[in-house]
This record gives structure tokens, sequence and C-alpha cells, in this order.
């Protein structure tokens, strides 16, 4: 279609830009996505007279601009799960004192949408926007028990490389991992994608079965010890179990219409 290569450029170029690179020159941009300076300093014309991208005149450095910022929150309030979740999040960080987020699964990625502090000093808050390793995480994994066998093959096909000393990073080993999630109704990441850091996590379903999202509390190994993850797993699972309720699961019913 017309205009589909602009718009796949344009979406490389905000692609860039993270929080271990949050500004670029146009010419470095240029170089880091395959595009000749001309080409995108039109592109970033175009993205910054909309507020998607903010130049400093000074310096000629250009960082992500406020536009991105309305419209990612308008995406937040649009997604019905996060509007549902929010008052378990609040429940479940008020009842344990450990950090509750909701996410997203983003191709193998994990993305905070919403994020309710524990009250501890040392909770583990991660922020919205943030983006981890679908492998290493208590989200992800929840999600990943709940796939289909094809979807699942395509993202443990991937090689996942060792965050901590206890990432996962076999693919037996965590099939074995999933079958565990989806026996208990909740997922664990201990010490996976950061030492020192657990979580534990459950899926969301949608009508048809399918898992849209998950919710976690995650805090301390010294706080989240094995001995108390079991009751952490199960206010974790009732919760995720009445927000799928409200995106309208239920067990049987889904089950036929996903046939």
């Amino acid at each position: 279609m017309a205009g589909t290569q602009s718009i796949r450029r344009a979406v490389a170029l905000l692609e860039a830009f993270g929080d271990g690179r949050p500004a670029w020159s146009v010419s470095d941009l240029a170089e880091a996505v395959g595009l000749n300076r001309t080409t995108v300093y039109r592109l970033l014309t175009a993205l910054e007279s909309v507020e998607y991208v903010a130049r400093d005149p000074a310096t000629d450095i250009y960082r992500l601009g406020s536009g991105l910022i309305a419209l990612g929150a308008r995406a937040q309030r649009a997604n019905p799960a996060r509007e549902l979740a929010r008052p378990e999040l609040e429940a479940l960080a008020a009842a344990t004192g450990e950090t509750a987020t909701l996410e997203l699964l983003s191709d193998r990625e994990m993305v905070i949408i919403d994020e309710i502090p524990g009250g501890h000093v040392t909770s583990g808050s991660q922020h919205i926007g943030s983006r981890w390793p679908v492998y290493a995480t208590s989200t992800g994994k929840a999600i990943l028990a709940h796939l289909p066998p094809q979807e699942l093959g395509r993202v443990l096909s991937h090689s996942f490389r060792h965050l901590t000393e206890h990432t996962i990073t076999d693919g037996e080993q965590m099939r074995a991992n999933l079958d565990d999630a989806r026996h208990n109704g909740y997922a664990v990441a201990a010490e996976e994608l950061e030492l020192g850091f657990v979580a534990v996590g459950a899926p969301l379903f949608d009508a048809g079965g399918r898992p849209v999202a998950a919710i976690s509390l995650g805090g301390t190994r010294t706080r989240l010890t094995d001995a108390r993850v079991p009751a952490i797993g199960r206010l974790v699972r009732a919760a995720a179990a009445r927000i799928s309720h409200q995106l309208g699961y239920r067990e049987g019913l889904s089950a036929d219409l996903a046939d």
C-alpha cells in the first residue's frame, strides 16, 4: 500500500529511542536504522511537527516528544484490562506490601502498563513502560504456559541468555517450569531477572480463553521466601481470576469458543 514504507521507517526511528539511547543525532540515527541521512531528517521533521520527537535547537539532538506521552496515556486508558485490574493491583499491594504490576506480551518481551508500588522501602518498583524478556519474568511465564503449542514453540525456538545464574535457558527445563505454572495457576520467577528479586504472576484471560495480559507481585528474596511464595501465588491467582471474569472469561464456555 502507498505510504506503508514511510510508516515503517518512521516507526523504526521511534523504536530506536530507548532507555539505553534516549537521544540521537540525525547522522547517528541514520546509521543505526540503515537509512540515508536525508530520509531520516525528513521523517524526523514530520514526527517533530506532531510532537512525537523534540529537537534541541542548540545541539540538533532529538528525543521522544510529549506527543508520544499523550498518545501512550490514551492507549493505556483504552485498554480494558488496565481499568479492570487497577483495583485488584491496589488491593494486592496493600495486603502484601509488595509491588503489583499489570503487563502485556509484546513480541518476546513483557511490557509493564500499570504498577502499584509496595509499602516497603525496598519494594521492586520497575516503572511503567519497562520491558523485560518474557522467559525471565513471572508474568511472561504465566502467559507462555497458556499459549497454543505452535505459538509457544516459536518463542522457545529462540535462544535465551543468562541474565543471572538462576535464569532458565534450557528449553526442556522451561517447558517443565511452564507445566508447573499451568498446574498451579501462577508462575514464579525467583532471581531469574535480577538477583535478589522474586515475582509471582498469573495470567488474565479474555472471553475466548486466550491469555491477554498478566499480573504479578514482586519484591525481595528476603520477603518472598520459598515458604511465602505459595500464599502469594494464591492471592495473585485469585485476583487474576476475578479480572478475567470481568473480561468475559468463563472456563467451560471459553474452551468451547476457542474450538
